[in-house]
Parts: structure tokens; C-alpha cells; sequence
């Protein structure tokens, strides 16, 4: 019995998977139909609106239009990425509110051609294989249970689902077959309608690749210009820290030693006295050095690894803080500081603002990214205009192409994630 059962485990594996092959297709076709069907009701739209704008009213009537072409395109991009990769928006999601811009869009923006070539596809050839997807399962159903409720119908009613007629059991068993093939065709072509009813979208619904170039240098002038001048607010806190600290405590050093110099010569019982405050004075200016030269580079990434750097930030925090770090490779200095820095003041936040019972921090890399989770039971609130600290670490992880998202809820919990490229 156990060499039969296993004779029949791939039959019974295939089986199950190609079910639910045919359930999951059959759930994409019928969304993909109700997108069908809207794209079918703006695809009237617009050519109303069309037809009506040599009239003047089409025009005023365009923008609610290319609203409506973006509210679908979306909606099937929204499917899409439920259903594979992700379809993301373009980034000028805005769609025009004046005629002008309305015809300007119509005329110029590559993206709104792309949707309207989508429209069309998918309001025919996407309603078509919706339909076709949803009705063979029908179908199949109707006909393979044929014989067991046919002898109800009315004998000029009773027939197969093309229209064959069927009086007698003979008929009816062989409507049954029928049924049986629709369930075949069903079990084979039901992935085959999903995917070439969503191929017209992740052709054409993507943003284009000359706008996804220009909101790549748009993004990417925007994090240079953020991290010049983070470099030049920190030349700056540094420079301040030098000429307000160390450099006045220096001037103490030198006034101090020229004191005692003088003091040697005309009242050497307080030269002593003077030689103390002199290296008092420089203690304090290498305390200060000391102090600017780890706001510099943190001197736990010298001693240790980001791991321990991040244990010894968790150990110092007076929340009850855990850390948790899978699978680091070597990274590029640059890359720990920005973490450790991240960290540092997401956990300082943590302390001074969330009232938080428990913190804990998860690091991981995967594909080359460096992901950070910091993860509060805080009450949350959280907001990057409120100053606490958050623009900072924005600023930093842009700087390095990496992505900043915050969800801080009013109550909490407070959730940061930082994905930074740690590729080479």
C-alpha cells in the first residue's frame, strides 16, 4: 500500500497545483473583468468627450476625463501589484484641472498616451478574456452535472450549453462528457487568459522609461543638493564647536602657561598653583576635542562592529531596548555611521518623547540592502516637523539613495524603517 500511495503523490501534487492554479487565474480574470469594465465605460467617455470638443464642450469636460482615465489605470495597477510585481504610479500622479493643461497632458505626456493605449486594450481584449475566463468554469459546471438535474428541464429546454439538444439519458451522459473537455480546456487555459489579459498593463501601465530617468535625476538632484548642505550645516557645527570650545579653552591654556611663566620669575609659590589651572584648562580642551571628534565618527564603530556599535547604543538606553541583527556582511563605513547615526536618534526619541515601555531594533541585509526597524510601544505621534530628529535621519539615509518611512500613529506604536544600499 505505501509504494501505491507514493506511485500516486505526483499525480495528486500536480492535481492540487493546477486547481489552484485555476482558482487563483480565475480570481485575477473576474478582477481583471471589473477593470475591463470600467476601462470600457472611460473609453466611452473620452471619445464623447472627444467627439464634443470642436463644440467647446468637450474640452471644458477633458479634464474630469483624463481624471477618470488616471482613477482606472490606477485601479489596474493596484491589481496588478496584488497579483506580481509591483506597477508603481508614476510619480506626476496629479492629473490636470484646466482644459489648457488637460489638452497640454493629452498632447505631450508620454504616460497619459501610455494609459490611453491601455484603455483600449483592455477594454476589448481584457473584457474578452475576462469573460471567455469566468464563463468556461460556468460552463464546465453546467455541462459536467448535466445528467443529474437535466429530466427537471422542460424536454425543449434540455440541451448542452452550445445548444445541442438532449431528450433522452443517452444524450444526457454525453453533455456530461462534454462538461468533462470544458473542465479540461478550463484547467489549461484559465493562466494563459490571466496573463495575457494583465500583459498589456505591466507593458504600458509602468511609468515610462524617459520619465522614470527624469524622476531619477530629479530625485537624485534633490538628495545631493540635501547632502551638501547636511555636509555644510556639519562643517559648520563643527567649526562652531572649535572656535565657542576647544579653540577658547586653548586661549585658557596659553594665557594660564604665560601666567606661570611670569610667575616663575617674580613669585615662583604661585607659579604651582598656576601650572594646575593651566592643565585643567587643557583637560578640558582635549574633553572637548574628544567629544567633537565622536560627533564626527562614533567610537564604537572603531572598537566594534555595527552589531556591537548598536548593542552598546541599545545597552545605554533607558528604555528597555532589544537588539536584533541577521546576516551582516562587511559594510562600507560610510553605511555603518549612517545606520549607527539612524539608530541613535530614532532611540533618543524613544527615550525622550514616546513614553515608551519597550523598544527593539531589527538590522538585516537582503540583496544588497540594509534594513532597519525600530519598532517602539510608545504613543506615537511621531512627525518630522515637530524637530525630533527625524529630517536628520531623512537627510542621511537620502544621501547615501537609501528610504526613510515612518508610521507613528496617534497612540502608537511608532515603526521606522531604513533601507539603505550597501551593494558594491
Amino acid at each position: 500500500m505505501p509504494p501505491a500511495d507514493n506511485d500516486t503523490r505526483p499525480f495528486r501534487e500536480l492535481v492540487v497545483t493546477g486547481l489552484n492554479n485555476v482558482f487563483l487565474s480565475l480570481e485575477r480574470l473576474a478582477g481583471g473583468l471589473i477593470t475591463a469594465l470600467m476601462a470600457l465605460f472611460a473609453l466611452a467617455v473620452l471619445g464623447v468627450v472627444l467627439l464634443t470638443s470642436p463644440l467647446g464642450v468637450g474640452l471644458l469636460l477633458l479634464p474630469s476625463a483624463l481624471r477618470l482615465l488616471r482613477t482606472v489605470a490606477n485601479r489596474e495597477r493596484h491589481r496588478l501589484t496584488r497579483w506580481g510585481p509591483p506597477v508603481p504610479s508614476p510619480a506626476s500622479a496629479d492629473a490636470p484641472t484646466t482644459p489648457v493643461d488637460a489638452f497640454r497632458a493629452l498632447v505631450h505626456d508620454v504616460q497619459v498616451r501610455r494609459d490611453l493605449v491601455w484603455l483600449s486594450c483592455h477594454s476589448t481584449l481584457g473584457l474578452l478574456t475576462g469573460l471567455l475566463g469566468v464563463l468556461l468554469p460556468v460552463v464546465a459546471v453546467r455541462d459536467g452535472t448535466f445528467p443529474l438535474w437535466w429530466w427537471l428541464l422542460p424536454p425543449d429546454a434540455a440541451g448542452a450549453s452550445i445548444g445541442v439538444p438532449a431528450h433522452d439519458w443517452y444524450a444526457a451522459l454525453a453533455v456530461g462528457m462534454l462538461g468533462v473537455g470544458w473542465g479540461a480546456i478550463t484547467f489549461g487555459i484559465e493562466p494563459i487568459l490571466a496573463w495575457l489579459q494583465s500583459w498589456p498593463g505591466r507593458r504600458l501601465l509602468r511609468p515610462h522609461s524617459r520619465v522614470v530617468l527624469h524622476e531619477r535625476i530629479t530625485e537624485l538632484t534633490a538628495t545631493r543638493a540635501a547632502a551638501l548642505q547636511s555636509h555644510t550645516t556639519e562643517l559648520r557645527r563643527i567649526e562652531r564647536s572649535l572656535h565657542d570650545g576647544a579653540q577658547s579653552r586653548l586661549v585658557a591654556v596659553i594665557i594660564q602657561l604665560g601666567a606661570a611663566r611670569r610667575a616663575l620669575r617674580t613669585a615662583p609659590e604661585r607659579a604651582e598653583a598656576a601650572m594646575e589651572r593651566a592643565q585643567a584648562a587643557a583637560e578640558d580642551a582635549l574633553a572637548e576635542l574628544r567629544g567633537l571628534v565622536r560627533g564626527i565618527l562614533p567610537p564604537a564603530l572603531e572598537s566594534h562592529d555595527l552589531e556591537g556599535a548598536l548593542s552598546a547604543l541599545a545597552t545605554g538606553c533607558s528604555v528597555p531596548c532589544t537588539v536584533e541583527v541577521d546576516g551582516l556582511g562587511p559594510l562600507a563605513s560610510s553605511i555603518e555611521a549612517t545606520a549607527y547615526f539612524a539608530v541613535a536618534e530614532a532611540v533618543t526619541n524613544v527615550t525622550r518623547h514616546s513614553g515608551a515601555g519597550h523598544a527593539r531594533v531589527r538590522v538585516s541585509e537582503e540583496e544588497d540592502v540594509l534594513r532597519i526597524h525600530i519598532h517602539d510601544d510608545g504613543r506615537g505621534g511621531a512627525d518630522e516637523r515637530a524637530g525630533t530628529g527625524l529630517v536628520g535621519i531623512r537627510r542621511r539615509v537620502e544621501a547615501h539613495d537609501g528610504v526613510l518611512t515612518v508610521d507613528s500613529p496617534g497612540g502608537g506604536p511608532t515603526d521606522i524603517w531604513v533601507e539603505l544600499p550597501c551593494g558594491s
